[in-house]
């Protein structure tokens, strides 16, 4: 290595941080209504209206890029994982659009899964201001920031964790291929985008729930572009959901 390569080595370690934050800072969603009041939430999954998943399962993403499988944690992120598997299910992520890749200056996310992206008269412009709109009540469904602890395996809810040892304590962290909801600035907005890391970004550690990994085709995210689509998503295995239980 050069003295040139180890100067540039040195100056990215030191912009690192400063660039992050700058992403970090575009990341939320932008949520066409309001959020409802947080405290008038149900909380976990003994009180959650929407399910949670029991175990893990496997879900694959037929994309136009080709197929991506993700491993959905249950036992670390139990409503997290069953909000998405739920979605799943439903067909929401069928046809939607990855409006959001960033690969420049850092590797960052790809991010995804606005139902209203599905939509052919939705601008692309409008792409990532969407949330899952419940066909049972016709509102938004919004689900709290979920984190769980090694130490104790305590799941905490509803509260961001932004100290570096308890960061360092989270049993789901953002590793290359892990991925997590998409949210507003409130922790409790997340609905059913979603991203993927390209790179490990404890950055977003405690900020934004990881509720499982790529374990096959990270080489597929690797090539999508934004505008590339889901063209249908599927449970392959597991995939239970409950409701009313902790």
């Amino acid at each position: 290595m050069t003295r040139s390569d180890d100067h540039g080595r040195r100056w990215s370690a030191l912009l690192r941080p400063v660039l992050l934050a700058a992403l970090i800072s575009l990341l939320p969603l932008s949520l066409a209504a309001c959020s409802p009041d947080a405290g008038s939430r149900p909380l976990g999954c003994a009180s959650a209206s929407t399910p949670c998943l029991q175990g893990k399962a496997v879900v694959s993403l037929e994309t136009s890029r080709g197929v991506v499988q993700i491993t959905v944690d249950g036992n670390d992120a139990p409503l997290t994982a069953g909000n998405f598997v739920d979605l799943v299910k439903r067909g929401v992520y069928n046809g939607t659009a990855f409006h959001r890749v960033v690969r420049e200056p850092l590797p960052f996310v790809v991010q995804g899964g606005d139902p209203s992206s599905a939509d052919p008269k939705v601008p692309a412009a409008n792409h990532g201001m969407g949330s899952f709109i419940d066909p049972a009540t016709g509102e938004a469904r919004l689900i709290p920031l979920e984190l769980k602890l090694k130490r104790n395996g305590e799941l905490r809810y509803g509260q961001p964790i932004t100290a570096a040892a308890q960061s360092r304590d989270l049993e789901l962290t953002h590793q290359r291929g892990a991925v997590a909801m998409a949210r507003s600035s409130d922790p409790n907005s997340a609905s059913a985008q979603f991203y993927v890391a390209l790179e490990a970004l404890p950055e977003l550690d405690g900020r934004y729930a990881v509720f499982g990994r790529v374990t096959s085709g990270m080489d597929v995210i690797d090539r999508i572009q934004q505008g590339d689509r889901i063209i249908k998503a599927t449970v392959l295995q597991g995939g239970t959901l409950v409701k009313g239980e902790s």
